[in-house]
């Protein structure tokens, strides 16, 4: 079983852990020696068992407050399912229907005969001007 030395609060412990888990180990003690770094920087020295109560303390209470978050977010996404599978075996709708008017044929041929007038005017009235 590897020892592994860790600093919290500017003070070193050796702790031993399974074989594979000094990168664990190190990652905890450094959340730890974040949270004494900030106690001290605010109080000031203290005495080793204080440092580390609170220390753990502070952890817990993001721990708790992470956790209240997880579970709200828990509660959500069971909701979020619950109308996913509603909306899932709700029946389907039937399409809506849209109408599109028909122009008739001879409507066509009128327009096209108006918009062939108004092309060969439109060509006069060029010739006009530029000649």
């Amino acid at each position: 079983m590897p020892e592994v030395t860790i600093s919290i609060g500017e003070r070193n412990f050796t702790v031993a852990c399974q074989d594979g888990e000094e990168h664990f180990l190190r990652a905890a003690a450094k959340m730890v020696d974040a949270e004494a770094m900030s106690l001290l920087s605010q109080i000031g020295r203290m005495p080793e068992t204080r440092m580390l109560l609170m220390s753990s303390l502070l952890l817990a209470d993001k721990t708790a407050g992470m956790e209240d978050q997880v579970r709200q977010a828990d509660a959500k996404l069971v909701a979020l399912q619950a109308e996913l599978d509603r909306m899932r075996s709700a029946p389907a709708q039937p399409p809506t229907r849209i109408e599109v008017p028909v122009i008739p044929g001879r409507v066509l041929d009128s327009l096209a005969e108006i918009a062939a007038r108004a092309e060969a005017l439109a060509s006069r009235v060029e010739e006009r001007l530029m000649g």
